[in-house]
């Protein structure tokens, strides 16, 4: 089989003074981070093709123990993007099947009598899993969809006034198609809130599609055949080892400015919460160890902003009526605030 090309730098390349936010404190991650990471990635590109930048981000997400919203029109692999990466690693995963039937207890679980023993028993969802791939999540009505608040934020379920720990590493991959809206519940601002990431397929490009359409009736890998290159232990533990990649004080404060930034814009009734700066800060530590580095640059903060943070604003009425979308709100944010050591730095 064919071997898929090493990840790169798809989203763009480093500034030339970065060594300038490395601090005292960034003593290094080792090479086990970045080999789970090329692993993963080398491996989701042999049945995901074209869509390099979009696995890189999804990558991110799990590797900064966020949930992962993957939105775009029908039939551009949202649903094969989420199982490649739910089999490829190691350890347990589900799906669910999104639909207007569909009731709380199939996803949390529910407690039924056991006669044998004479009392009830919990048999769990499908939520309890390390990686759980939510379909179609916005064909669910908004009760089954409130089912997923509790697990996404805090990591456990209760029912019937017990609490249960899900398993860690846990990430909620959910898709949905933003253009056919008959039969669908838009999900609220707070769940919105929970995912790390919205991450767009798109259309591959020629080059791309012509391969797909090359390997059709060909033996190729495909997404069932996916075996684990990862163990969930091995992805719990590059997770806590993102924690120590070091954010430089102009770091921190380029993050502050951009989000208060989306707070005070004349064309924005919501702004990102604090949990906007926290899901930003972590975000960049994720893709800065993928590129191998212990240390945040502005940049990496710049090449997830628009991921984090577009599904966390709302448009104000006039600038709905405008046509006018967040994503060119969420650039004209980027492009206004000072980047720290711009005179340095790549605008890539």
């Amino acid at each position: 089989m064919q071997t898929a090309p090493r990840p790169d730098n798809s989203l763009g390349t480093e500034a030339s003074d970065a060594n300038r936010f490395r601090g005292s404190d960034a003593a290094g991650l080792g090479s086990s981070f970045k080999d789970a990471f090329d692993a993963l990635s080398r491996q989701i590109e042999f049945v995901i093709r074209g869509k390099r930048r979009a696995i890189h981000l999804a990558l991110v997400c799990m590797f900064a123990e966020g949930h992962l919203l993957v939105e775009d029109v029908p039939g551009v692999g949202k649903t094969s993007l989420a199982k490649a990466i739910a089999r490829s690693v190691g350890g347990t995963w589900s799906r669910i099947q999104f639909t207007p039937d569909l009731l709380p207890s199939d996803v949390t679980g529910v407690s039924v009598w056991n006669r044998s023993r004479g009392d009830f028993e919990f048999r769990p969802g499908g939520i309890f899993a390390n990686v759980v791939l939510a379909d179609e999540i916005n064909r669910a009505s908004p009760k089954t969809q409130s089912a997923l608040l509790e697990a996404m934020e805090e990591r456990q379920v209760t029912v019937d006034a017990h609490t249960y720990l899900l398993p860690r590493p846990f990430m909620v991959i959910a898709t949905q198609n933003p253009i056919e809206l008959e039969g669908t519940y838009p999900l609220p601002e707070a769940q919105l809130d929970r995912f790390l990431m919205r991450v767009p397929m798109g259309y591959p490009g020629r080059e791309a599609e012509a391969a797909i359409l090359d390997a059709q009736g060909r033996p190729q890998a495909n997404v069932d055949d996916l075996r684990p290159v990862v163990s969930a232990a091995e992805v719990a533990a590059a997770v806590d080892s993102v924690n120590s990649v070091h954010v430089a004080p102009e770091v921190r404060d380029y993050i502050l400015d951009l989000v208060a930034a989306s707070r005070r814009h004349p064309d924005l009734v919501l702004g990102a919460s604090p949990r906007g700066s926290l899901s930003l800060q972590r975000a960049s530590r994720a893709l800065a160890a993928s590129f191998g580095r212990a240390f945040v640059i502005p940049d990496d903060v710049k090449r997830v902003f628009a991921a984090v943070l577009e599904h966390r604003v709302l448009l104000s009425p006039d600038a709905a009526l405008r046509g006018t979308s967040t994503a060119e709100i969420v650039r004209a944010i980027l492009g206004s605030v000072p980047v720290p050591g711009a005179a340095g730095a790549s605008q890539g």
